[in-house]
């Protein structure tokens, strides 16, 4: 038993879920990208809620593939409304795996194929709503959960999608259970540009330099060029400045030392790089791609303008946007995220620390769309990887955590 009484939250012998065994049903429905398939595991959260009373199932289909759920519990009287989000795709089965991907409990541990990321985060949100169904009718307000898929590709067919379509997807605040820890709650994430460059050269024999026209140097030229941006000047507003700071002892003990100066900063990042046919032939071709992050007070249009010039200033190379977004967050005291923060100190008997995110989720979606959004997940081990585990003692405070932000938040 956690610091929060669970019988508040509907008492560990009376719960409708069970949350470990729900993470279990759901690693066994595989759903991984690509081909991005979600109906398995929107079936599984269908049929788990099926019999419990006071929740609204809905499907919103994205593309055949793409299974977005939506789940409503309605309380008597007007109010807030909360969203719940979690994604139901998965990263690809990889090598290595000495357990099974289909989940495995050991150790006081749970392994799967993307059980931080998020399917454990998906059964928690289930949990928490069928919680919150059983004492509905003592709710102001009510409380969403979009399942939704194509996360893994940019959320276009599942979360955005949702947003446009669905009035009840948009909510006062929403809570995301994707990947995280509930120690560190996240606010916002950086932005990027995904960048084409091509080179165009004039191909001749090595030994005869002076007929030829390397793209390949010309193409390295540019890449030198764009790692000037990692120096590019950052005001982001103080609120989220000191946030970072004051979090880097405790989140940088789970993500890795250097996250902080990471989320301050802008990152450049060349993936691949393509050029030449031969060693003693000159290139009239080269390509190449780069990935740019940016901090919060950096915008998508100032980089962008000087990324052209840069490209500009070597005749014969390009540059073709392939995707752009902005850097999002919301303020680190939201009530919402003062309700999660509470939720957390309530169950795990400690204030959780406040911090952006480097990558990319669906809580961006909700951002653009002035929603304003927390993330608060599992701590992920090997996520991505062989063998990526959750504890399964946080696993159920996650459940927990969830329900008292939900009751928290309505109540506030």
């Amino acid at each position: 038993m956690n610091a929060y009484d669970r019988e508040q939250a509907a008492g560990a012998s009376a719960d409708p879920l069970d949350v470990v065994e729900l993470t279990k049903r759901l690693l066994r429905a595989r759903s991984e990208t690509p081909p991005g398939d979600t109906n398995a595991p929107a079936a599984v959260i269908a049929a788990a809620v099926a019999g419990v009373e006071g929740i609204e199932t809905e499907n919103h289909p994205g593309a055949p593939h793409v299974a977005n759920l939506v789940l409503r519990v309605r309380g008597p009287r007007p109010g807030k409304r909360l969203v719940f989000n979690g994604h139901l795709d998965t990263y690809p089965l990889g090598e290595g795996w000495t357990t099974d991907p289909d989940g495995e409990q050991r150790d006081g541990k749970l392994y799967g194929l993307g059980v931080s990321d998020m399917k454990g985060g998906v059964a928690a949100i289930t949990v928490a709503l069928a919680r919150l169904a059983a004492k509905r009718q003592r709710l102001a307000g009510e409380v969403v959960a979009t399942f939704v898929g194509d996360e893994e590709t940019m959320g276009e067919l599942g979360a955005k999608l949702l947003l446009e379509t669905v009035p009840h997807a948009r909510g006062d605040a929403m809570i995301s259970a994707d990947v995280g820890s509930p120690g560190v709650l996240r606010f916002g994430e950086k932005g990027m540009i995904w960048l084409t460059l091509k080179a165009q050269g004039k191909a001749a024999h090595a030994a005869h330099v002076h007929r030829g026209d390397s793209a390949i140097e010309k193409l390295v030229d540019v890449i030198q060029a764009l790692k000037s941006l990692r120096d590019w000047p950052v005001t982001a507003p103080g609120a989220v400045t000191r946030a970072i700071a004051g979090s880097a002892p405790v989140s940088e003990a789970l993500s890795g030392a250097g996250e902080s100066h990471t989320l301050g900063h802008v990152t450049v990042t060349f993936g691949t790089i393509r050029g030449g046919r031969l060693s003693n032939l000159i290139a009239d071709e080269a390509e190449a791609t780069a990935d740019i992050r940016l901090p919060a007070g950096v915008t998508v249009a100032e980089l962008e303008e000087r990324i052209g010039q840069i490209v500009a200033a070597t005749p014969g190379v390009s540059v073709d946007v392939v995707r752009r977004y902005e850097p999002n967050w919301t303020a680190p005291d939201h009530p919402v995220m003062e309700a999660v923060s509470a939720a957390c100190e309530a169950v795990l008997g400690e204030r959780p620390v406040r911090t952006m995110r480097v990558g990319a989720s669906d809580a961006r979606h909700y951002r653009y769309a002035g929603i304003p959004t927390v993330t608060c997940g599992l701590t992920p081990t090997n996520m991505g990887a062989a063998d990526e585990h959750v504890s399964l003692d946080e696993l159920r405070a996650l459940a927990d955590v969830l329900t008292r932000s939900a009751e928290l938040f309505l109540a506030a």
